[in-house]
This record gives C-alpha cells, sequence and structure tokens, in this order.
C-alpha cells in the first residue's frame, strides 16, 4: 500500500468507548498520536492521546495485547525504539490500539489503563539526539530577506538547496515549561561597540517539528523515493529567537546564542499514517523556478508531499489573563506554504552520508503565509518592530514581552475525512536571570 494512502483507521464512522472522543476536534479516534507521560502516582511511559483521555501502552503491552516487537518497543520509557521500527509494524500497531479503542468489547480490560490527561504530565516523546532547522517557508524568507537585502530578498542557492542548519538538542522542552529570557551581546542603533543584556527583540516562530523513524547508517544517503520509511510524523515547534542577539552574531557562521537557549514543542507526535488522508500535492514552483535536482525530485512526493494543515498562532499577555481575556489570534495560515517538502528535507539532509537516528527532530524553519494575516513571527508582524500589534487589553507588542504567553496550534481537514489536529505548543516568557 501506498505511504500516502488510507485505511480502516481513518473511516469517519470509526468511534470509540471513550466517550470524549467522539466529536473530539483534535484527538479523535482516527488520530491516535503518540506520546510520554507520567500518570498521577506513576512514572514515565508511552501513550496515546484519545479524546480527553491517554491510553497506557505499557500496560497494554504488559497484559499481552501486542505482538512481542511492538511490546517490547511499548515499554520503553521514549519512542526511540518504536521509531526505529519498520514503518510496516508502526503501522500495525496503530491498527491495533484503533480496534482496542473502538471495539466495545475492550473496555471493561483497558478502563483501568485509561487516564484523564488532565492528570497526567507530559513529557518530551524522545530522547532528542540531534536536531536541525531548516528555513523551507519561503514568505518567510522573502519577508526576512528584504528587511535586509531589498532588492534581492532569497539568495541565490534557496531554491536549489533546502537550507538547514544544526541547532540544540539540549534545550528543547515540552509545551508548558516556562521560557526564561535569554542575555547575550546585542549592537543598538548608533552604537560603535555591543553591550550585554537581556534581549530586547524576543521573537517566536512558527513551525513544523519532523520527528525521523527508522535511520540510516553513516554514509549511505537516504534516497527520495526511500524517505517515507524515515518519517515518523510531526508536531508543533516554536524555535524562539532573540532577533537583537541575532542580528550581531548570525555572520558569518549563522545562527548560535540568539536561537539556542530554548525551543518549544508540543508533547504528542501525530504520526505520518494518521496524516494520510491529509496529504495534498506540494504546491506547483513558478514558471521561471528551477526544478529540484534529480535526486530532490519524486513525481510521488511531488503528488503527495504537503500537508493539509492549517496553523495559528495567538498571544497572551498577563494583563489579558488576569482580566479573563481569551488570547489573540496573531496569524493563521496553511503549512503549505513551504517551499520544500518533508521528504525532500530528510533526503538532502542525508545526502552527504550524515546519519539520521530514531528520535532525532527536523524544524521546518518559520511556516508564513503570503499576507500579514498568515506571517509566523512578530518580526514580520511588526515589520521589524517598526508597525507593533494592538491587542483587545489595549496593550501593543513589537516583539514578545515578559508575561506573555505564545501558543500554537495545528488543525488537518480533507473531504470525506475527520479532522484532527496536532494539539498546543505553549509557553509563557519569564524575566531574564
Amino acid at each position: 500500500m501506498s505511504w500516502w494512502a488510507s485505511d480502516e483507521t481513518h473511516d469517519p464512522a470509526r468511534t470509540s468507548w471513550v466517550e470524549s472522543a467522539n466529536g473530539h476536534g483534535v484527538f479523535p479516534v482516527q488520530n491516535l498520536p503518540l506520546g510520554v507521560f507520567s500518570p498521577p502516582t506513576g512514572d514515565a511511559r508511552i501513550g496515546a492521546a484519545i479524546g480527553e483521555a491517554i491510553l497506557d501502552l505499557r500496560a497494554c503491552a504488559a497484559a499481552g495485547l501486542f505482538e512481542p516487537a511492538l511490546a517490547a518497543a511499548c515499554i520503553e520509557p521514549s519512542l526511540n525504539r518504536l521509531f526505529g521500527l519498520p514503518s510496516v509494524q508502526r503501522k500495525s500497531l496503530r491498527q491495533r490500539i484503533s480496534h482496542l479503542l473502538s471495539d466495545p468489547v475492550y473496555r471493561d480490560q483497558l478502563t483501568s489503563h485509561i487516564f484523564t490527561a488532565s492528570d497526567c504530565e507530559l513529557h518530551l516523546p524522545v530522547r532528542i539526539g540531534d536536531y536541525t532547522d531548516f528555513y523551507v517557508g519561503i514568505h518567510h524568507a522573502n519577508n526576512v530577506g528584504r528587511q535586509f537585502r531589498p532588492d534581492n530578498p532569497l539568495l541565490p542557492n534557496y531554491k536549489y538547496v533546502p537550507i538547514g542548519y544544526h541547532g540544540r538538542a539540549s534545550s528543547i522542552r515540552p509545551s508548558d515549561v516556562a521560557v526564561r529570557r535569554p542575555s547575550g551581546q546585542r549592537k543598538p542603533a548608533g552604537s560603535d561597540t555591543p553591550v550585554f543584556g537581556p534581549t530586547e527583540r524576543l521573537d517566536y516562530e512558527l513551525e513544523l517539528g519532523i520527528w525521523v523513524s527508522s535511520g540510516n547508517e553513516l554514509g549511505e544517503p537516504i534516497a527520495i523515493t526511500d524517505a517515507a520509511e524515515h518519517f515518523a510524523g510531526l508536531c508543533l515547534l516554536n524555535d524562539w529567537s532573540a532577533r537583537d542577539l541575532q542580528a550581531w552574531e548570525y555572520q558569518p557562521l549563522g545562527p548560535f546564542l540568539a536561537k539556542n537557549f530554548h525551543s518549544t514543542i508540543s508533547p504528542w507526535v501525530v504520526t505520518a499514517e494518521a496524516l494520510a488522508p491529509f496529504r495534498i500535492a506540494q504546491p506547483a514552483r513558478p514558471e521561471d523556478d528551477p526544478r529540484p535536482l534529480p535526486y530532490l525530485h519524486d513525481a510521488a512526493d511531488q503528488a503527495h508531499g504537503a500537508f493539509a494543515l492549517t496553523l495559528e498562532v495567538h498571544l497572551l499577555t498577563a494583563k489579558m489573563r488576569e482580566a479573563g481575556l481569551a488570547p489573540y489570534r496573531l496569524s493563521t495560515g496553511p503549512a503549505s506554504s513551504m517551499y520544500w517538502t518533508v521528504h525532500q528535507m530528510l533526503t538532502h539532509h542525508s545526502s552527504n552520508g550524515c546519519n539520521l537516528t530514531p528520535g532525532d527532530l527536523l524544524g521546518t524553519g518559520t511556516i508564513s503565509a503570503p499576507t500579514r494575516g498568515g506571517f509566523g513571527s512578530l518580526l514580520e508582524i511588526s515589520g521589524g518592530g517598526q508597525t507593533a500589534v494592538k491587542l483587545p487589553s489595549g496593550e501593543v507588542r513589537a516583539f514578545v514581552e515578559d508575561g506573555d504567553e505564545i501558543i500554537l496550534t495545528a488543525s488537518a481537514s480533507a473531504p470525506g475525512a475527520v479532522a484532527i489536529g496536532l494539539g498546543s505548543c505553549r509557553a509563557q516568557v519569564t524575566p531574564a536571570r
């Protein structure tokens, strides 16, 4: 079966005996994202989100509900071993979980293995070995480039190479972990020398996180036609950025301390299998754009390599929180604004023989729509700080301030399919130390 094909787990008529899953806009039984959680009185273990609950997969494995290879992976405290299994086995696990949660005959057996999600603590879903951030949001690249190079915003390599850089895995945290405002060197306008202190231009970046499943051996590239086997699923990613630190330090070697102080991810991995109904064609390139080099081009990937995902960013200030106001939507736009596909990123990353490993994380880079209502960062929305956003509380924002909370969400929808979501990726900013 093709990697983009749906199966019985996507049946829109399928319901669950977990009542909160039926009609759930994010985690219906057609989703079943994987993650790592701790119940109120237990240690970390693998679970699957179902409505407002979590199914304990470690307990299911111990009860003999999975075949041996899947059981061995599900008793681990992270998803790394599970991601390392062949895709056919991961698909088998999804089918088994779907069956267990949709057939009422299992209700009594599994009730003790179901936990209320709000009572649990969510953790990083994997032990992240490496993190690479790409730059595939072409509208973001144009917007930022235009602030520095008005007549030539994109460098000549952009439309030939999926641009990326190696980030810092150690500072990635799950949703709801506070972000401390970073300090560093910045060069004030009109000054001949830099100063050291808290950033004055803290920003978010709306990204998708791409989880690597089975890896490749050192020196053995992943072919574009095989890339689907190495894609585990998606999460949301906020790659926090200190824009003033970045402007001073990024030349000649690229991002460093302005980017590695904290990155926030949503804790649930929405699997490649769950996303099958929401695969769409990669948007056609303009006629005068170059065709991808042969190692990056595959007809199936061009026909099914993008996602019907709508991304949103909301802001909640301390004042809004105290007044009971709802978060303010800063932007919304489609994930199809990516210039390169997930498979092209995986292929390019390994094209020189670099070995990817199960649980590695790739960021897409900031995803922006063509217009201001869909920009994926405050740097773009405020025009580099020139035009502040007016909030319902009467406050204004050009960049993120202490006490602000940034909330990323994403929803997938397609004709004939039950809509699913990626959960939320949120974090509040605290003052510099």
